[in-house]
């Protein structure tokens, strides 16, 4: 789990009351890596509750993966062919970046292999990665373009996002997997264009939390669109928001009200 830094954290402080006498949440701290191991397994594993939550599910396309904190070559993916609505820790597969299975019980998808492998390899500041294939964001895909900074929360990705233009089909080897982790640029998502969207983080939440508000600006942007000429907000202005709403601790906390309802609806997810 990544440390919030002191100007991170005062930049959030501004943004609370009370948290001299409430502490505001913050990502925990491990004892061992064991326990940080199935903490982040359990977190990975509550992630895809998440998105089945929000119906990113199409077949067998979508998958979300998880550096492991043990053996950083290696990274947690979903089993093939289980619903994200029915995944538990108990099921996640780790494989190698040579496609090698190294724990689990199931297949996994290949895309999922050849995309997320290569990102993890070239991204060593990235310990998740989010990859599904919404209504609105391959909406928003097929325009080829990036978001706009219409609104605060679509700030978060101003200047912090890019477009891949390229599509073959079916990501099928390393090499496409390869040209996303270049397009990702040093960016929190990627918009592939005809393809589906992505998004990566420091860590589970922070990635998963980053693509469900990824899709949600995808949305706004197409309804907005459709309804007239768009009101940019400013350069300025923009990067000062992306600042605050992009950071460390802001794209973890906005994943923890999500995992808060998915451990009410239905914890097996811990198993």
């Amino acid at each position: 789990m990544t440390a919030i830094n002191d100007t991170q954290a005062q930049q959030i402080q501004k943004m609370t009351i009370g948290t001299d006498k409430y502490p505001m949440p913050l990502p925990p701290k491990f004892d061992n890596k064991q326990q940080q191991q199935q903490y982040e397994k359990q977190r990975l594993a509550a992630a895809f509750r998440v998105f089945a939550h929000y119906r990113f599910d199409e077949g067998l396309a979508g998958h979300i993966t998880l550096r492991d904190c043990i053996d950083p070559e290696s990274f947690w993916v979903n089993p093939l062919a289980v619903h994200f609505s029915k995944i538990r820790a108990s099921d996640l597969v780790r494989v190698d970046h040579k496609g090698n299975i190294l724990e689990g019980k199931h297949p996994i998808n290949n895309a999922a292999f050849a995309i997320h492998s290569r990102i993890h390899h070239a991204r060593p500041d990235v310990n998740a990665v989010a990859h599904a294939h919404t209504t609105y964001g391959r909406a928003f895909s097929s325009l080829g373009e990036l978001l706009k900074p219409i609104s605060q929360d679509a700030c978060m990705f101003y200047e912090n996002h890019s477009v891949f233009d390229t599509f073959t089909g079916v990501v099928a080897d390393l090499s496409e997997g390869d040209m996303i982790a270049e397009a990702l640029q040093g960016h929190a998502a990627v918009i592939l264009q005809n393809h589906g969207l992505l998004t990566v983080g420091k860590s589970v939440d922070a990635a998963t939390a980053n693509f469900v508000m990824l899709d949600s600006c995808c949305h706004s942007q197409l309804l907005a669109q459709a309804a007239g000429e768009l009101k940019l907000i400013g350069h300025e202005i923009a990067t000062k928001t992306r600042q605050i709403n992009g950071s460390d601790l802001v794209t973890w906390g906005n994943f923890q009200p999500l995992y808060q309802v998915m451990l009410a609806q239905d914890n097996s997810f811990l198993d």
